[in-house]
């Protein structure tokens, strides 16, 4: 087993997190912490905290690695989010947490960075998201049909994902396409919409995704296309000739 990593460092950002309207923490001294598996969690100073609509619950967890965490309830009236924040004991050769609060993130109604909301997670410091203009040759042919072809594509490199190609829709055959209820949240794109792709007959449900409306910091992809080719092996997306598969 990989050797486990923590970083707990000074995020000088802004912190709040809500919970039936009430602010439960609200922070610009919290620090992030960042563990090896990808974890990252919001640590606020007990003093930044609602310790009023706090209590302990019987609860804890005990691992060689983390520690005794103890958790505690939250209740804002008569809602009551059950084990919904926990605190460290201290811990050899493990940052020092003592005097500080974290929240499940999903027990939480609403987290924000300064002014804006975050969803899903908290930003990862070290991870990138970068859009840049392009003049490949995107072609992307499913079961034998194309029903992309630009050269004027954007490109999105993120940390730990595959290359996504972002396609202008007068590109797309979109009388091939079809909207779906599907929704997902990105906390470094904003809310993407999907489509599904109807090609000789069968439907390939949810094979292409859009952010109508990205997060301030992605605006390159507003309104793009780009197609998902782990949703069914027949789709294919070539670039200058080579396929991506």
């Amino acid at each position: 087993m990989a050797k486990q990593v923590w970083k707990f460092e000074p995020t000088n950002r802004w912190v709040r997190t809500t919970f039936q309207g009430e602010t439960i923490a609200d922070s610009k001294q919290a620090v992030l912490m960042i563990e090896s598996r990808r974890e990252l969690d919001y640590y606020f100073p007990l003093a930044d905290v609602r310790q009023d609509l706090l209590s302990e619950s019987d609860h804890t967890q005990t691992s060689g690695y983390r520690g005794l965490r103890r958790f505690w309830h939250v209740r804002v009236g008569d809602h009551l989010a059950e084990n919904a924040a926990w605190t460290y004991e201290p811990q050899r050769k493990r940052p020092d947490l003592s005097g500080y609060i974290a929240f499940d993130w999903n027990a939480m109604d609403r987290w924000y960075e300064e002014d804006e909301e975050v969803f899903l997670h908290a930003r990862h410091p070290y991870h990138r998201v970068d859009t840049i203009k392009s003049r490949r040759h995107i072609e992307v042919i499913i079961d034998g049909v194309k029903v992309a072809d630009t050269t004027q594509p954007y490109l999105l490199f993120e940390t730990g994902i595959k290359t996504r190609y972002y396609i202008a829709r007068q590109d797309v055959e979109m009388d091939l396409l079809t909207p779906t209820e599907t929704q997902s949240i990105c906390p470094y794109k904003g809310v993407a919409s999907y489509y599904a792709v109807q090609v000789n007959g069968e439907t390939y449900t949810d094979a292409v995704f859009s952010y109508p409306d990205p997060i301030p910091e992605t605006p390159k992809i507003k309104g793009l296309l780009s197609f998902w080719p782990e949703k069914d092996k027949r789709i294919q997306i070539l670039v200058d000739g080579e396929s991506q598969s």
